[in-house]
């Protein structure tokens, strides 16, 4: 049965503006300037200034004077002629390349950067390879093998799989002597260790392709052989007992098995990029007063097209009389609004941007004075959103992606935000100043008995920060730092 009924919600939408606005605002400095390009592109009632180019005047000497004419009135008789499906058609058409065959195909005008081209970790081993004189079936029982191999260069598989899998993908019917044979001509390959099924087995093929006469690599051999659980403890006492060996030796046979890659995998990968980093603002000290600055990156000098506004204004008057051009004013209209709205979305990001970014430096105006973590204010996004009245999803989009440059260095915005520790004066503190402290005891510790969190929490006591066991184990882990046990050395 049918029921019709009245009610009322309170519902929050979003306006495509309003969206807009969010995603620009939390897009980096480092991709806000693809953003605007591919806005650009997309939309050709958006100009940049920065790059228009004023086109050349065209003289003529050998002109008549007398043949001189109205320019305002043919320029409009021009203009009734133009035709908006046409403009339209050659606006797609020629798109960006027609600006080559117009300044002439220089090849100076059009360097392209050389891509290095490096053969990845497999690709060497398959090189290798190849230069080893095998009949076939060896040659093929090498090339599964490196097909087997993981990205760190191990053998997972054991051998006796990977003889089924000869059989039933190549067709090839090998013994598992025939696979260790060649597994040992794929261990004899660079990078040293490649091949290996475990940690100890890769270590061992390192260290016996060194001088096998020298002491230090015995010894080395016998700790990876026989005592590699201890080492890896780090019972190092208990090392100078079973080799009877003093402290100074034993650091240089354990400096020698350091020097191994227990990923042999990795030594040939193409090093990761790191991401580059451009600064969304900039704080300079003028004699102790802090002066914020925007990167101009941010401040794009974006205008909706001109020639855009006279098209739409002529044709709306003209599709009043023809039906016809309808659909094109329709179009232009809603170029000239997506440009007017990306202009003001680019205006409002400026504006929050500095605005958030003002509150920080003056909450943290002592850090930005000295750059001494130890005077950074327990700080979170509430407290800067009250002070601009503004909702703590905008600071945090500001926060999460945006950096800043001082003369201390560029630094993550997020990275000034901290909780609060309170003191047994009652005071408060930013825990940032805690690690830096607890970064500072175990830098200066003694390396051979490392302080345990049980006395770096007695220490910080001492120091007046009253801190859990466990509250100092979760500040050591989030800067990385190993337990006491794994910070021992020699």
């Amino acid at each position: 049965m049918l029921k019709q009924h009245l009610q009322q919600k309170l519902l929050q939408k979003l306006s495509p503006q309003q969206i807009q606005f969010i995603k620009l605002l939390q897009v980096p400095t480092v991709s806000l300037d693809t953003r605007i390009k591919e806005e650009l592109e997309e939309n050709p009632a958006l100009e940049d200034l920065s790059l228009s180019v004023s086109e050349p005047v065209e003289e003529y000497p050998d002109k008549d004077p007398d043949d001189n004419y109205d320019a305002e009135e043919q320029g409009s008789d021009d203009f009734d002629e133009f035709n908006i499906d046409d403009y339209l058609q050659d606006d797609n058409a020629n798109d960006y390349g027609s600006k080559y065959d117009q300044n002439g195909d220089d090849d100076d005008d059009r360097k392209e950067i050389p891509i290095a081209i490096q053969n990845s970790f497999f690709e060497n081993l398959q090189a290798q390879l190849d230069l080893v004189p095998l009949p076939d079936k060896d040659f093929q029982i090498g090339m599964q093998l490196i097909g087997s191999l993981d990205d760190d260069g191990y053998l997972r598989r054991s051998i006796t799989s990977l003889v089924d899998d000869l059989a039933f993908s190549q067709n090839i019917f090998a013994e598992e002597g025939e696979v260790e044979e060649m597994l040992k001509v794929i261990q004899s390959f660079d990078p040293a260790g490649v091949g290996a099924r475990d940690l100890k087995e890769c270590l061992l093929i390192q260290l016996r392709k060194k001088d096998p006469s020298n002491p230090v690599i015995q010894k080395a051999v016998v700790i990876v052989e026989e005592y590699l659980d201890e080492f890896t403890r780090k019972h190092y006492d208990k090392l100078e007992r079973l080799l009877n060996l003093d402290s100074e030796h034993l650091r240089e046979v354990i400096g020698e098995i350091l020097k191994l890659n227990p990923k042999p995998g990795d030594a040939s990968e193409v090093t990761t990029k790191q991401l580059q980093v451009i600064p969304d603002f900039h704080i300079a000290n003028n004699d102790g007063v802090l002066i914020l600055t925007l990167n101009s990156k941010n401040a794009p000098e974006l205008k909706v097209s001109r020639s855009y506004q006279e098209m739409f204004e002529h044709y709306d008057k003209v599709s009043q009389k023809d039906k016809k051009l309808k659909e094109a004013v329709q179009f232009v209209k809603q170029k000239l609004d997506s440009a007017k709205w990306f202009i003001d979305a680019i205006k409002q990001r400026q504006q929050t941007l500095l605005k958030t970014m003002n509150a920080i430096m003056n909450y943290q105006y002592d850090f930005f004075l000295t750059g001494d973590e130890r005077n950074l204010r327990p700080m979170i996004l509430k407290d800067i959103a009250d002070r601009i009245g503004m909702d703590i999803s905008t600071v945090s989009r500001v926060a999460n992606s945006k950096y800043v440059q001082t003369e201390f260095g560029t630094f993550l915005l997020k990275s000034f935000f901290s909780e609060a520790i309170q003191l047994e004066s009652g005071e408060e503190v930013s825990n940032k100043e805690v690690k830096k402290i607890l970064e500072e005891c175990i830098g200066n510790e003694d390396k051979r008995r490392p302080l345990a969190d049980e006395k770096l929490t007695e220490i910080l006591k001492e120091k007046g920060y009253n801190i859990a066991r466990r509250t100092v184990a979760k500040y050591r882990e989030a800067m990385n730092i190993p337990v006491a046990r794994l910070r021992k050395e020699l």
